[in-house]
């Protein structure tokens, strides 16, 4: 029988409205936790496990810190990224690389093109293959190679789940979630990916967010100086006119999206919210996770306009707009 990885119970999060009519509907879990760490907003079934997918990436690159990966700045936001390829964003990678005296085909991402459109087009009319370098997570793996340099660790099979690397990323997950994962699956780059519940992300982003850079425990000071590299640098961790960059780029707010309608926002107070979405739709979770913050009071009402723009929440009929996605929550 399949092991159970997403809520099974959940609640209305979001319809799609057309004209007035109520197209779809998309239904999940959520969480908010206030800045003192109350849980002020559960909704469905956040202590269901979930796969993050992408939305752990901030954990991922806090064990390539506290293993010792030398990651500042840009090349700290990259670790953390799902990156849309651009030539700004491969000179990064490629730098992280070269200080490990590696070249990219030690990434085990799999070849891809980028997903900016632009760059994609120069790359095919240039007629260069895809490329290792320009996957999403290719700042993930070279900061996983990083980690295994400084370590002392193989940088061969970095990926294998017994590996020693992701046996410390298994730890940090496990310290800041406060929870065993049910199940290691592997995720779409083909690193391992732990199934925590969505209130163990939740709780795990929420101490980052409200960690002290002068903390005696290098973990919270690593964890602290993660979201604070990525709200000074938002370009890195998507790409221009991407919702988690422009949202941190309006707002402040560090916003991170996974795969399969996962959305964690952490509000420059600390707030966090935390949105599944059951069907895997990616349109409805940072609008959920926008309103929420917004009802807790972590955003103005101008600052959640602002992010909400940033989501594309339109809904077109013709050359008009006669709708939009739209959270109930």
């Amino acid at each position: 029988m399949p092991s159970q990885t997403f809520p099974v119970t959940a609640a209305e999060l979001a319809v799609l409205e057309r004209s007035g009519f109520v197209e779809s509907r998309h239904a999940g879990s959520a969480i908010v936790i206030a800045p003192d760490a109350t849980v002020v907003r559960s909704i469905g079934d956040p202590a269901a496990p979930i796969l993050p997918r992408s939305a752990l990436k901030p954990l991922q690159a806090l064990a390539c810190l506290t293993a010792g990966a030398p990651l500042a700045g840009a090349q700290l936001v990259l670790a953390t990224a799902s990156h849309i390829g651009t030539d700004r964003h491969v000179a990064v990678v490629g730098a992280m690389l070269e200080a490990a005296g590696l070249t990219e085909d030690a990434l085990r991402c799999p070849p891809a093109w980028p997903a900016d459109r632009a760059t994609r087009d120069d790359l095919v009319r240039d007629h260069a293959p895809r490329a290792r370098i320009r996957h999403e997570c290719s700042g993930k793996h070279a900061a996983m190679l990083l980690a295994c340099q400084a370590s002392g660790w193989e940088q061969d099979g970095y990926l294998d789940p017994a590996h020693p690397l992701q046996q410390h990323v298994l730890q940090v997950v496990e310290r800041l979630t406060g929870e065993k994962p049910a199940q290691i699956a592997v995720d779409g780059c083909g690193a391992p990916i732990p199934a925590v519940s969505l209130a163990g992300l939740a709780r795990a982003l929420h101490r980052m967010g409200t960690a002290s850079n002068r903390s005696p425990f290098a973990l919270h000071r690593h964890g602290a100086g993660v979201l604070r590299a990525a709200r000074a640098e938002p370009w890195a961790i998507a790409g221009p006119g991407r919702p988690d960059t422009a949202v941190a780029e309006r707002t402040g707010v560090f916003a991170k999206t996974g795969a399969e309608g996962v959305v964690v926002m952490v509000a420059p107070d600390g707030t966090t919210a935390a949105v599944k979405v059951i069907d895997g739709s990616a349109r409805a979770g940072g609008a959920v996770a926008v309103r929420l913050l917004e009802r807790a009071g972590a955003l103005s009402a101008a600052d959640a306009a602002a992010a909400a723009s940033c989501l594309r929440l339109s809904v077109t009929g013709g050359d008009a707009v006669v709708g939009a996605i739209r959270p109930v929550v």
